[in-house]
């Protein structure tokens, strides 16, 4: 039996997706496993909420074309809500034994003031997690 057989990757929409991706590839290749990519649409206002949808599906649909044809089997899954709390629904909806997560490399004070996606689902879920440096956002690092 394989370490794991089902990984959900939530996905940020932003570079920092691109090293947690060649990571879950190759993990998931030597596995076996069953990729779940999560996109979580967060919109704040009706109006805003069709065009969020859309933009997440396209993405969690094209990050799909890029692991497909690696042997092994990959979902896209799409959810709305706070990010946090819908990632660690997601992993049990989903069954996962494993969550991937990229994380932005915020330091303390950062992480203190504005809270970290990362740390809210570290401290709330049962589900191991694998932490990926992500790429950087901005030309500046």
């Amino acid at each position: 039996m394989a370490l794991y057989s089902r990984i959900l990757v939530p996905l940020d929409g932003t570079p920092v997706d691109e090293p947690l991706l060649d990571h879950v590839q190759q993990l998931a290749a030597a596995c076996e496993a069953t990729v779940v990519l999560l996109r979580v649409a967060h919109f704040h206002t009706r109006d805003s909420r069709t065009h969020e949808l859309d933009d997440c599906r396209e993405y969690a649909e094209r990050a799909k074309a890029r692991l497909d044809g690696h042997g092994f089997a990959v979902e896209t899954a799409l959810a709305s809500g706070e990010p946090a709390a819908t990632i660690i629904a997601q992993a049990h909806e989903q069954r996962a034994d494993l969550i991937a997560m990229a994380t932005h490399g915020h330091g303390a004070v950062t992480r203190l003031l504005l809270g970290s996606v990362a740390d809210h689902v570290r401290h709330n879920t049962s589900v191991p997690l694998l932490f990926v440096k992500g790429g950087t956002s901005s030309p500046e690092g």
